[in-house]
């Protein structure tokens, strides 16, 4: 039969994002846990009005709940450390949601109701506001998910295929990223472009003659004997007049894929090449989680 993937996870167009990370309560008794899943779930309100929420578990979570049903390469984000001493920590929780909706306060609305059918079995650790800079830029000023695959060619990017265990979930990387823009908007535009790999106003990739190896597009393209590897981002914008950045959101089928652009960032193999623009946005958080189907999330809740 074939299973039915979290909606959510493919609704694009939404001005606001809300994004809880929770960690389970000492002591809960898994029956408490599927009835505060169950009461999210029925809560959430998908449709074009929005809001809409996508809800993803950590491993140790996942295989609690469903350990039938748990892809064997689910595990916890590892921290990415490269040589030059910059790299990602590792922040795992036990559960993620994510609101979208057409506006603020639609969003945070999505983002309480969760909480509070959550608050008894567990406590929100993590929390972010964000939302659509300008025409889906990141706050650099350059687009952001430029390469991603339209939303009908992602599912089989995205999706864990028929047969095999989590058949229609998804695995989420979430992770949230500081910017310098200070320091990055002192330089250049044509200078900025170098560190991007794309041009700023237009999004045009840099021609192969000019494109730096240490340009974030260089960095993060990975090609294999079958093609590129692609990933599915649904990142967000995030900021006050103080602290600006992004919280990252990529899917995949297989979790490697993201794994891989990450160590090519900081160059986790030594080559001497360094993803330039980690001189200007660091990452403060990272989290692994899986985001099953409606049919698994249904058994997992009793629904």
């Amino acid at each position: 039969m074939a299973t039915t993937p979290q909606a959510a996870i493919f609704e694009e167009g939404f001005r606001a994002h809300y994004y809880l990370e929770l960690d389970i309560r000492a002591g809960t008794a898994e029956v408490d846990v599927r009835a505060a899943l169950a009461a999210v779930l029925v809560g959430r309100g998908e449709g074009p009005d929005g809001p809409v929420l996508a809800l993803a578990l950590g491993p140790a979570l996942m295989r609690r709940l469903a350990p039938g049903t748990t892809p064997y390469d689910l595990v916890g984000f590892e921290a990415v450390e490269g040589p030059s001493g910059r790299g990602a920590p590792s922040t795992q929780h036990d559960l993620w949601v994510w609101v979208q909706a057409d506006s603020a306060d639609l969003a945070l609305d999505g983002a309480i109701g969760a909480a509070r059918a959550l608050e008894a079995v567990a406590l929100v650790v993590a929390e972010q506001a964000a939302f659509c800079y300008h025409d889906s830029r990141d706050m650099t000023g350059f687009r952001d998910g430029t390469a991603n695959p339209p939303p009908e060619e992602a599912r089989a990017v995205v999706l864990e295929a028929e047969g095999e265990l989590g058949a229609g979930g998804a695995h989420v990387l979430a992770m949230t990223w500081i910017h310098d823009l200070r320091r990055f908007s002192a330089l250049e535009v044509a200078a900025q472009e170098l560190v991007i790999g794309r041009t700023k106003e237009d999004d045009v990739e840099l021609d192969e003659s000019v494109m730096p190896d240490d340009a974030h597009l260089a960095r993060v393209t990975i090609e294999t004997d079958t093609g590129e590897l692609e990933i599915y981002r649904r990142s967000a914008s995030f900021g006050d007049v103080g602290r600006q950045g992004l919280y990252f959101v990529a899917f995949a089928a297989d979790p490697s894929r993201v794994r891989r652009m990450l160590e090519k960032m900081f160059d986790v193999a030594g080559t001497g090449v360094r993803d330039r623009l980690t001189e200007f946005t660091t990452p403060v958080s990272g989290a692994n989680y899986f985001a099953p189907s409606e049919e698994v999330l249904s058994a997992i809740s009793g629904r």
